[in-house]
């Protein structure tokens, strides 16, 4: 989510920021780490066009082969607006480009030229480039954050491939559920009452939805409709989803996955900003966005400890934000002072741990969704046979 905040900065100036953070309070702890004060803070929907968005990891790969070929920072990004231009590419694009090459030219930071267009480029993005700009290693900030973004990339598709059919299992199933309940249990409904059949009582309820839909089929249909439509809109509402994570969280085995996915995630991220030369603390403030309220609670406890002299892995430990696996790899990097590489190792072990669990759960879960699916049909399809189970029973 972004939100746009109205802050003083460091010079005593109100500026407006416009940050993405998980919730408002990560967004005014962003704003807090980079030295404001905030004033007011709002949500904001997105100033570019609906399904556009700019290709960050795309715009830094060519502009890293650029760099490394010997181009001027300025040259570089004239030349990948120039191919926009000629591609006929989005317009946001061309035009976030060209908001840079303005504000490069005017000889400010290339980190300043993208805080010019917030709504392209996330906070992490901006404050990756920042670091690099003090040790005048923009290729290798480049290439860091490709790495990083590719990495991130993999889990999300590992998460969509295992989701993919589950998914179909489901529609398919509520399909053809649906087409007995509106199409044929109807007509057996007709069917017994012309008869005068004696029915069972789940038969009974069955067959008196169907003269119900044969009677109302466009208000039960219009009904339905509007059902889905609440329901697509209250699922797209955040607030909604927000409750539907924090529930997630509370259910047992799974809340340990989900911490660790996002450990995982904080994990690489300040790794990612340690490498690149930024401080420890200021590090940690960037990647408590990404972390849920409660281990963002977490986090700034051990911030504070952190500040206050004490080790960085007995901080973390202190306040549950590592694993063993991590804790023994914090531990040697704070002593060998590599912690960026060791957080990011920490991350790789875990990421391979999530993906055994999600190739584990897939196939425990997809044969157990198959059984319910098809108990779901069985029933409704044996509670309009029953009637003719029984005369045929009768009649022997």
């Amino acid at each position: 989510m972004r939100f746009q905040l109205k802050a003083v900065g460091q010079d005593g100036r109100v500026e407006a920021l416009d940050l993405e953070a998980f919730d408002q309070g990560a967004a005014v702890q962003q704003a807090e780490g980079r030295g404001y004060t905030v004033l007011s803070v709002r949500r904001r929907a997105l100033a570019w066009r609906r399904g556009a968005r700019f290709p960050v990891a795309l715009f830094s790969q060519e502009l890293l082969v650029l760099l490394q070929a010997g181009l001027p920072l300025v040259d570089s990004i004239e030349t990948l607006a120039q191919k926009e231009q000629r591609a006929g590419r989005s317009t946001e694009v061309g035009a976030a480009l060209e908001r840079i090459l303005a504000t490069l030219r005017q000889g400010r930071p290339f980190s300043a030229a993208l805080e010019q267009s917030p709504q392209a480029f996330p906070p992490l993005y901006i404050a990756t480039v920042r670091a690099s700009e003090r040790t005048s290693d923009l290729p290798a900030a480049l290439a860091r954050y490709v790495a990083y973004e590719q990495q991130l990339d993999a889990i999300r598709k590992r998460l969509v491939n295992a989701s993919i059919y589950p998914a179909l299992l489901i529609g398919v199933g509520a399909l053809v559920s649906l087409f007995l309940l509106f199409y044929v249990v109807p007509r057996f409904s007709h069917i017994y009452e012309e008869r005068a059949v004696d029915l069972p009582v789940f038969s009974k309820v069955l067959l008196g939805w169907g003269k119900v839909v044969e009677g109302n089929g466009a208000v039960v249909g219009v009904a339905l409709l509007v059902v889905a439509a609440l329901l697509f809109h209250v699922f797209r509402s955040a607030s909604v989803r927000a409750r539907l994570g924090d529930l997630l969280w509370k259910v047992p085995s799974v809340d340990e996955r989900l911490k660790l996915y996002q450990l995982a995630r904080f994990y690489r991220t300040t790794g990612m900003l340690l490498r690149g030369g930024m401080p420890l603390v200021a590090a940690l403030d960037m990647g408590a966005g990404l972390l849920h309220p409660a281990l963002r609670e977490r986090l700034a406890a051990a911030r504070r400890a952190i500040t206050e002299g004490r080790p960085v892995a007995a901080s973390l430990e202190e306040h549950g934000l590592t694993t063993p696996v991590a804790l023994r790899m914090l531990a040697v990097g704070e002593r060998s002072g590599n912690m960026g590489e060791m957080m990011d190792r920490a991350a790789s072990f875990h990421d391979d741990e999530i993906a055994r669990w999600i190739e584990w759960f897939t196939r425990l879960f997809e044969p157990i969704l198959m059984a319910v699916i098809g108990l779901v049909i069985g029933a409704i399809v044996i509670m309009m046979y029953m009637p003719i189970f029984e005369l045929a029973g009768n009649l022997q």
